[in-house]
């Protein structure tokens, strides 16, 4: 079954070039804030926060526990998707933008400050929820609406390059953040690591949410959201109407995304800590795998995001989600080698994977929504996917290796998550050059008849 759309009379005529150039530059700088400040805590899950959150408990409890604090902020993000989408179809993206980026910034800041369990008791790790929850507020609105500066500034035949380097956040944030731990494990002791080295990251961030509020401050908005404020043709809640009219598409499109979550977070918090726990990697192994990965992928995105935009988005993101199925027990079977080359070549191989995937999907998912309730589709189905897929990995497959004590018992999960995520893919309409129209209430339709 297919999801069909009518074509768009007259596509959009995108921005300038040297436009196109300031708005991209604000995308993946804002995206690359976000993400870092979001792996951050995903790496000092896997590094640090069971030994200084959860010190009473077995080390496998406690990186159970760190890993559900890290899951939380997938809840949150949902809600972050209903509430900043709602103000992103009604007000603007751009103002949206700036919001999730001060909230972000000061969650994360604030993380780094934060009292240890041996100094305040339960309330550490209580904080550290609450902060992980405004944290993933934040991320829920700030995806969906980096996207749409992209492509809804971007010429309609260079949508998916466009959308594709807001994806550029995801591995660009990433790098940053293992890199800031990688030289702080580098400069200073276990010891002192565990002590207060871990808060350099999170206050680090301060810096680069500065260059983000300074590069998107210049930006403006989009023509898309422009035309639909000029025509009075916001819808008063923009949650219920895409629910109501487009929830097929809201649900498939997260469920085809799943996928993209489960394989990079099987590499970048599952993996570090399988690596360094079960297969003994040192700590500087397992990240300089994780930065080789990322260094990868920042390249590869570009890449297939132009690919779509030549032969089509489901193509591209099938052949992804086929590759990370077929890679599962590859990837297992070179890292239980011990053999750092060969870990490190499992890595690439299903970043590349990924990178595939997740190129053009960001794209995809946008056009699947028409202009006027499209923040809030596009944020939705998005963390729903996180939900399904980042939320689920690190407990799922940490659980998996506990109970079997084979890391292959993890490739089994990947292939699950691919397989469901190409059945939702397939009962999707393909949605290069086409353009879902805008919603118009079914009361405002019905005065338009009479």
């Amino acid at each position: 079954m297919h999801l069909e759309h009518a074509p768009t009379s007259q596509p959009e005529k995108g921005q300038p070039p040297r436009s196109m150039k300031k708005i991209a530059a604000a995308s993946v700088i804002g995206t690359t804030v976000e993400w870092y400040d979001l792996f951050i805590f995903a790496t000092a899950s896997a590094l640090v926060f069971n030994k200084v959150f959860f010190p009473s408990f077995d080390p496998l409890t406690g990186t159970l526990l760190a890993f559900g604090t890290f899951a939380s902020a997938y809840v949150a993000r949902m809600a972050g998707a209903a509430l900043f989408g709602h103000f992103g179809d009604r007000v603007g993206r751009k103002s949206m933008l700036l919001v999730s980026l001060v909230m972000m910034g000061a969650a994360t800041f604030a993380i780094g400050l934060l009292p240890d369990y041996d100094a305040i008791g339960i309330w550490a790790p209580t904080l550290l929820l609450a902060l992980r929850v405004v944290q993933g507020l934040a991320l829920g609105g700030e995806w969906g609406g980096a996207v749409l500066m992209a492509v809804e500034h971007a010429p309609a035949g260079r949508r998916g390059l466009y959308g594709s380097w807001v994806q550029i956040g995801v591995p660009a944030g990433t790098l940053i953040a293992n890199l800031v731990f990688l030289l702080c494990s580098a400069v200073m002791s276990a010891e002192a690591l565990l002590s207060w080295g871990w808060r350099i990251p999170f206050l680090a961030s301060i810096v680069l949410v500065g260059v983000g509020m300074y590069i998107r401050l210049n930006t403006s908005e989009t023509p898309s959201f422009s035309k639909i404020k000029a025509s009075a043709a916001q819808v008063k809640i923009p949650l219920a109407e895409v629910l109501a009219r487009s929830w097929r598409q809201v649900l498939l499109g997260g469920v085809a995304t799943m996928s993209t979550g489960a394989s990079f977070n099987l590499i970048v918090a599952f993996g570090l800590s399988y690596g360094t726990q079960t297969l003994g990697y040192s700590r500087n192994q397992m990240l300089a795998m994780v930065l080789a990965a990322c260094a990868l992928c920042m390249a590869l995105l570009p890449l297939f995001g132009l690919l779509s935009d030549k032969i089509g988005r489901k193509p591209v993101i099938v052949g992804g989600i086929v590759a990370e199925a077929l890679l599962a027990f590859p990837l297992f079977w070179l890292l239980d080698t011990g053999a750092f080359p060969l870990a490190l070549l499992g890595y690439l191989l299903m970043m590349s994977a990924f990178a595939a995937n997740y190129g053009p999907i960001a794209t995809f998912l946008a056009e699947l929504f028409g202009a006027n309730v499209r923040y809030s589709g596009l944020s939705v189905s998005y963390m729903l996917s996180g939900l399904l897929g980042s939320a689920a990995t690190p407990i799922v497959t940490t659980a998996l290796l506990s109970a079997t004590g084979r890391g292959s018992s993890v490739a089994w999960y990947m292939i699950g998550s691919a397989a469901v995520s190409a059945l939702a893919l397939l009962m999707l309409a393909e949605t290069l050059r086409r353009e879902a129209p805008a919603h118009v209430p079914a009361a405002r339709a019905k005065a338009q008849l009479s």
